[in-house]
C-alpha cells in the first residue's frame, strides 16, 4: 500500500495503515485501512432480477465510502468503518462461503477504496460471476486492477448536474469522473450477455436514483445515455426507492425530505420509454419502503431470455 493513498478521485493521500487495529482514528476521506472491513454479507434477494435471481446474490457490504452522500440509504455503514477486517485469502474464503450457499454470484458493494486487496482476492477465478457494485466515482486506472476479475458492473450515475453533485456528495466534478469510469468498466466487459438462465453473466447495469426537485438530473442523464449507448450495450436502473436517510431532516437538506412524487417519477419513467433505452429496469412507487434494499418490480429488455424471473 502506497503512504500516500490515490486509489480513488479524492486523491486524498493519506497515509492508511494496513490495519485498524490499534488505530484511535484512521485517516482520509475513507477513513478506512487498506485491509478490506466488511460491515455485512448475506444472499440478497432484492438487486435487479438478471443479478439476485431465485436463489439471491452473494452479497458483501464494505465498510466507509469515498463520496458521503447525504442522504446515503447505507448511511450506517458507509459513513464509518465499522465491522470486520478481511485480508486477500481471508475475503476469498467469504466468497466461497456465499457460493457454498447457493449464490448466484459475488456482489461486492461499495469497494472502491479496497480495490487493491479486492484484486488481490480474486488472482484466481471463482465458479461464479463478480458483480462490482460502485456509487460510480471512481478511477479508471483503478478500475483497471479489477479487469479479468470483475464479470459485471454495477456503478451509480447519480448526476449530471454538478451542483447537485456539490451540494450532496461534495464531488463537483462528479458526471465527468463517473462517465469516464463507466467508459471503463463498458470497455473491460462489452454489451451485456444474459445467460439462458435469465441472470447477467457480464455487462455493465447503470443506476440512477429520481432524487426529490431534482428531476431534470434525471431526464438529463436518461438523454446521455440513451445518446452515448446503443440497445444491447448496457443495461439501465430507473430507481424509485429514494426515502429521506442519511442526514437529510427538516433542518438539513429540507429539499430531501420527502419521497418523490408521482409527477415526478411517471415524468422520469415516460421519458425513459421514450428514450430509446431498450435494455433494463423500473421500479414502482411500493420500492420506496423501510427495507434495506427494495425490489424492483419490472424488466424490459430484447436481450433477456424468456425465463428471467420477474421478483
Amino acid at each position: 500500500m502506497s503512504e500516500k493513498c490515490a486509489v480513488c478521485p479524492r486523491r486524498c493521500q493519506a497515509a492508511r495503515p494496513f490495519s485498524a487495529a490499534g488505530a484511535v482514528e484512521l485517516p482520509g476521506v475513507c477513513r478506512c485501512p487498506y485491509n478490506a472491513v466488511v460491515s455485512g454479507i448475506g444472499l440478497h434477494h432484492w438487486e435487479e432480477p438478471v443479478i439476485s435471481g431465485d436463489r439471491g446474490s452473494g452479497t458483501v457490504f464494505f465498510a466507509g465510502c469515498n463520496l458521503h452522500c447525504v442522504f446515503c440509504q447505507n448511511h450506517a455503514i458507509s459513513s464509518g468503518c465499522s465491522g470486520k477486517e478481511f485480508t486477500a485469502g481471508s475475503l476469498r474464503e467469504l466468497y466461497l462461503e456465499l457460493t457454498g450457499k447457493g449464490a448466484h454470484n459475488i456482489n461486492l458493494v461499495t469497494p472502491g477504496h479496497f480495490v487493491p486487496v479486492i484484486a488481490e482476492s480474486l488472482n484466481d477465478p471463482l465458479p461464479v460471476p463478480v458483480v462490482y457494485n460502485s456509487n460510480g466515482y471512481e478511477l479508471p486506472e483503478t478500475l483497471r486492477m479489477m479487469e479479468n476479475k470483475a464479470d459485471i458492473y454495477l456503478p451509480d450515475l447519480k448526476y449530471i448536474d454538478n451542483s447537485l453533485a456539490l451540494r450532496y456528495s461534495q464531488a463537483k466534478d462528479y458526471f465527468e469522473v463517473a462517465a469516464a469510469a463507466i467508459d471503463e468498466m463498458y470497455r473491460q466487459t462489452g454489451d451485456f450477455i444474459i445467460g439462458d438462465d435469465g441472470l447477467m453473466k457480464r455487462g455493465v447495469i447503470i443506476r440512477h436514483l429520481i432524487l426529490p426537485g431534482a428531476l431534470e438530473n434525471t431526464l438529463r442523464i436518461i438523454e446521455y445515455v440513451a445518446k452515448k449507448y446503443r440497445p444491447g450495450q448496457v443495461m439501465f436502473s430507473l430507481m424509485h426507492q429514494y426515502l429521506p436517510c442519511g442526514l437529510v431532516s427538516e433542518e438539513n437538506y429540507p429539499e430531501l425530505n420527502r419521497r418523490i412524487t408521482d409527477f415526478e417519477y411517471e415524468t422520469a419513467e415516460a421519458a425513459l420509454f421514450a428514450s430509446g433505452i431498450e435494455d433494463g429496469f423500473v421500479q414502482d412507487s411500493d420500492s420506496a419502503v423501510k427495507d434495506y434494499i427494495p425490489p424492483f418490480m419490472v424488466s424490459f429488455s430484447s436481450k433477456e431470455s424468456d425465463n428471467v424471473q420477474i421478483l
